[in-house]
């Protein structure tokens, strides 16, 4: 069978990782009632961790695996594209040498978290203060919302619209998995 390479940001892989592992985890809180019984309570799912490990061999491994390694360096999180898994927004949470690189051979693991930010990150110490407001004539267009159609994904919707799929993905943090979306679902635009 023929996957496609995993992908996150502007990063592909030159071929897909040798092992990898997806764990997933629900939050439980244990209720103990009389005579010994617990009840237990859903609260709902963690994050989910995708794991692995990788081989970059042949001549340029090692630069191969620095390129890699600017990524990961990127203190931001992502669209990670998996060959058989959905796709999902993550942070780029380890990346560390297996055993010593040489020139032509890097053995080295990974991990990946995901997450469902629902919020713009705001001003942090050390950001420039906000500029003052444009004039009325230069504001800002209103809001765009597109109605989810049948056969509709949020792929086919960024391309039709001629915008990056990780811009789609930002403008509707709303959406959990950028998989599964439904006709009636409202999609903002800008």
């Amino acid at each position: 069978m023929n996957l496609a390479p995993m992908r996150f940001k502007n990063y592909i892989w030159p071929h897909n990782p040798r092992v990898y592992e997806i764990g997933f985890r629900r939050a439980m809180a244990a209720h103990h009632v009389p005579f010994g019984r617990t009840v237990l309570q859903g609260m709902g799912m963690e994050h989910r961790v995708l794991r692995g490990e990788g081989e970059f061999t042949g001549p340029g491994a090692y630069r191969e695996f620095q390129r890699l390694a600017t990524v990961f360096y990127d203190e931001s999180p992502g669209i990670l594209v998996h060959p058989v898994w959905q796709t999902a927004r993550a942070w780029f949470v380890e990346l560390s040498v297996a055993q010593e690189p040489t020139e032509d051979y890097v053995r080295y693991a990974f991990e990946f978290w995901e997450c469902f930010d629902g919020y713009r990150q705001g001003l942090t110490a050390g950001d420039p203060a906000p500029q003052s407001a444009a004039p009325a004539a230069f504001s800002e267009p209103e809001e765009t919302w597109y109605t989810v159609a049948a056969g509709d994904t949020l792929y086919r919707i960024a391309a039709r619209r001629g915008m990056a799929l990780e811009t789609l993905v930002a403008l509707n943090p709303q959406i959990r998995n950028i998989n599964l979306i439904y006709p009636g679902d409202r999609i903002k635009l800008k």
